[in-house]
């Protein structure tokens, strides 16, 4: 059955036309001159915009994709020869064509089991005590990447998130966070979205676009 304007598609924000907000405001950009490669006025603006909503001071990098945002956070803090620790339902791991490994040079992603699609604390710590039962030819544990929300629709509370960032910490790990919906984890928990990332340890944010209402 093909889809009709009287049905209700849930399928994908992919599939969805852009918020006439945006629409508008790209308008209104779209005259005069401006620098490029970063120069020009607006993408500065950028970096205030979210530092103000972060509470916090913050580097902005616009990319296309959320594949890109994921691959290319997590390409520049994972070595060659390093470890991505992530859940088995991660879209990083089953849905980018394995891109933040090709971004690294080569590092391995490491699914972990959890529930509903959550990173479980205890299940890291385990995996990460037990580093180099293999000897020095083991590859390094170098970075930790959970969803918020997740893959299946759940979410972390601060003091989960805080829990895996001392985890990580703890182990030398860089804590990245897909915020591909990280606007319906912020409006689901009433918090701020400093409260879920840096407050709580979170390192780089990979903050969607297209599933925040762009």
């Amino acid at each position: 059955m093909g889809w009709t304007l009287d049905m209700i598609n849930f399928r994908s924000d992919n599939e969805a036309p852009v918020a006439s907000e945006i629409m508008e405001a790209i308008a209104i950009a779209n005259c005069g001159t401006a620098y490029s490669y970063g120069g020009d006025s607006i993408t500065g603006d950028v970096s205030a915009k979210f530092s103000d909503l972060f509470e916090h001071d913050v580097e902005v990098f616009p990319v296309t994709t959320g594949t890109a945002a994921n691959a290319l956070a997590l390409g520049h803090v994972t070595p060659p020869y390093g470890v991505i620790y992530c859940t088995e339902q991660a879209h990083v791991l089953v849905d980018e064509c394995g891109a933040a490994g090709f971004y690294a040079g080569g590092a391995m992603m490491r699914p972990l089991r959890g529930a509903d699609g959550k990173m479980e604390a205890p299940m890291l710590a385990s995996v990460l005590a037990s580093h180099g039962s293999h000897g020095d030819h083991e590859a390094w544990p170098s970075a930790l990447t959970v969803a918020q929300a997740t893959e299946c629709g759940t979410l972390y509370k601060p003091e989960e998130i805080s829990t895996l960032a001392e985890i990580a910490k703890r182990h030398d790990l860089v804590f990245h966070m897909d915020g591909a919906r990280f606007a319906n984890a912020v409006s689901a928990l009433g918090c701020a979205p400093a409260d879920i990332t840096w407050r709580a340890g979170v390192d780089i944010l990979s903050f969607g676009a297209t599933k925040n209402g762009a």
